[in-house]
């Protein structure tokens, strides 16, 4: 069998290493292995599950829930079949979860819990399409009476059932399956409007899969750790992608309070996440060092300045000098590797940054500490990823090299257009956007960058947030938030200025950093949006932008600001699930604090 669609590559890569560790879950603090051929059985049981009670060739299946390899059960299940599988975010409302389920015609939800399935509750009565809910934990449903429902034990011993009655009819629904079928539809985050269901093939996954292998030189040897959103194409790209074309580990989390417990137990080799975890993470190794004894502090300082040195001669591509190089194994021998130790990091040898912009001194900060970030870049419509650096080969403050395959140009007023075997099909049920992104193949990405002589690309910006200011200079908002952010105590920084006389900001501050600075200077504060509005937090806030301002040219200095008394959250429209900003919402829901930066 062709491994042409990602069940077959399923089954084929079963058949190459049936008795090795596909998937790791942790439950209960114990971690449980499950072997390609547990794998594969499970898959089985729930595609012939789900064809038993009525799902079929080109029919949709919902699915929400937390990172569990049920949801990867549930999804090829649904593609053995020939049906598509459709992710819903597990922090979306109702009311986005109806949207979801009912654009897309989804006839079967698949949901993890009680919560998630109150949800389906609620708006199946406005989604007429849907046949059946199945539920993966039913505690606190054992009682529920319902026709619709079902728990996911009973449709896998439906599936095993229809095993023993007929063995090959598994294997003769994975046959009909064709590469150019749709595999799933993922719903974009939705920064300007309603989300867009992004149709993405089965031959697009396993090409993406294939190139990315091919820079990342991943092999079955290699452990990754699934915390991501599993609905979110970055995830996927591992879970899914890459496991399917290289055949590694995947460690599922216990939940997503116990990542970083998770990640020492673990110690993954390739480690993948949004820049929020990696602000996280240096901002947690500058506070923690600061809290250290003199000794520690110091020592920490001297490596961290020779690491500092040891990495600026290495990305301007010059050799390394003996009198630095013997300090550097000195200061990683004796301060990184216990640092790398600690936070689980001792066997990573590679890790990705994607899914929002980053800040160039986070990655300098930690390669010099002796763990290579790099950054990628792609999108949704993509199947993930057009871009993205190796080990050796990379430059700081690109996204690295267009993957093998993949054709890359810059169109009008720097946009970013891209094609390759990997580009999705079309916005389900909407024509009118589809004509628009995708242009005899070519994917029009509305991101503005610029591409080096030898072929590395350089994100400016979205097209539509380029600021113009009332003077006519163009400014590109991400990099100046992004300098904002690698400060420990800003969690979130919106930059506003279009048509306007110079830049302000909306600062969101780094709830936990920021109370512990509080505390040190005995700051009385009752509330989180009393503590926004201490003197000595304003004027905190105010030396972190001065230092960013001092890097910037005038124009770019950001010149008021306001710091917002409340988190940004996904459920309030403010931001993405994968923490990107929504700068319209932003913009309407704190008009009058916009404007009060800009009142003589």
């Amino acid at each position: 069998m062709h491994a042409d669609t990602l069940p077959k590559a399923l089954v084929a890569m079963t058949g190459r290493q049936p008795d090795r560790i596909a998937l790791r879950m942790k439950e209960f603090g114990i971690w449980r292995d499950i072997t390609w051929r547990q794998y594969l059985d499970n898959v089985t049981c729930a595609a012939l599950g789900l064809y038993r009670i009525g799902v079929r060739r080109g029919e949709h299946v919902a699915i929400i829930g937390e990172n569990k390899p049920e949801w990867l059960y549930s999804a090829f299940g649904a593609m053995s079949v020939g049906a598509t599988f459709v992710g819903v975010y597990t922090t979306n409302p109702a009311k986005e979860c109806e949207y979801v389920v009912g654009h897309s015609d989804s006839v079967v939800f698949i949901c993890e819990d009680e919560e998630q399935l109150n949800k389906a509750l609620i708006f199946r009565k406005n989604t007429p399409q849907l046949r059946n809910l199945i539920v993966w934990d039913m505690e606190g449903l054992r009682d529920l009476d319902d026709p619709m429902v079902m728990s996911f034990d009973e449709l896998m011993a439906i599936g095993r059932e229809v095993a023993a009655e007929d063995p090959a009819l598994f294997e003769s629904l994975v046959k009909e399956g064709k590469p150019e079928d749709i595999a799933g539809i993922i719903y974009t985050s939705g920064t300007t409007g309603p989300p867009k269901g992004a149709t993405l093939s089965h031959e697009g996954y396993l090409w993406v899969g294939e190139q990315a292998q091919k820079v990342t030189k991943s092999t079955r040897d290699d452990e990754s750790i699934s915390f991501l959103p599993l609905n979110h194409v970055y995830e996927q790209i591992f879970d899914m992608m890459m496991h399917m074309t290289v055949g590694h580990t995947v460690n599922f989390t216990e939940n997503t309070d116990t990542v970083m417990n998770d990640l020492i137990d673990v110690s993954p080799t390739i480690f993948h996440a949004v820049p929020r975890i990696w602000e996280k993470y240096y901002s947690a190794i500058v506070l923690k060092m600061a809290d250290a004894t003199w000794f520690k502090r110091t020592a920490y300082g001297l490596a961290v300045k020779i690491g500092a040195r040891y990495n600026n001669i290495r990305l301007a591509g010059k050799r390394v000098p003996l009198t630095l190089y013997i300090p550097y194994q000195l200061a990683y021998f004796c301060v990184f590797w216990k640092l790398k130790e600690r936070l689980g990091f001792d066997r990573t040898r590679i890790g990705f940054s994607g899914a929002a912009p980053i800040s160039h001194d986070i990655l300098k900060f930690f390669q010099s500490i002796g763990i290579p970030i790099r950054e990628g870049y792609g999108m949704t419509e993509t199947s993930g990823v057009t871009h993205m650096s190796d080990e050796f080969n990379f430059k700081l403050g690109t996204v690295g090299r267009a993957l093998p395959g993949c054709e890359v140009k810059i169109g009008d007023g720097g946009e970013i257009i891209v094609r390759h075997k990997g580009i999705f099909k079309g916005y389900y049920k909407d024509e009118a956007s589809t004509k628009e992104a995708l242009v005899d193949g070519w994917m029009h990405t509305g991101d503005v960058g610029e591409i080096d002589e030898e072929g590395y690309l350089k994100i400016t910006d979205r097209l539509k947030d380029l600021i113009i200011t009332a003077g006519g200079k163009n400014i590109a908002p991400q990099y100046i938030e992004n300098q904002l952010k690698f400060s420990p105590y800003i969690n979130d920084a919106v930059v506003i200025g279009d048509k306007r006389k110079y830049l302000a900001a909306i600062i969101v501050i780094d709830e936990e950093n920021v109370v512990k600075f509080a505390q040190d200077a005995k700051i009385q504060f009752t509330t989180f949006a009393t503590l926004t509005r201490a003197p000595e937090v304003i004027d905190l806030i105010q030396e972190e932008i001065n230092k960013v301002n001092r890097q910037m040219a005038r124009v770019e200095n950001i010149r008021k600001f306001r710091i917002l008394d409340k988190k940004l959250y996904t459920e309030d429209g403010e931001v993405t699930p994968t923490m990107k900003v929504k700068r319209k919402a932003i913009n309407a829901q704190f008009g009058d604090l916009i404007e009060s930066m800009y009142r003589d």
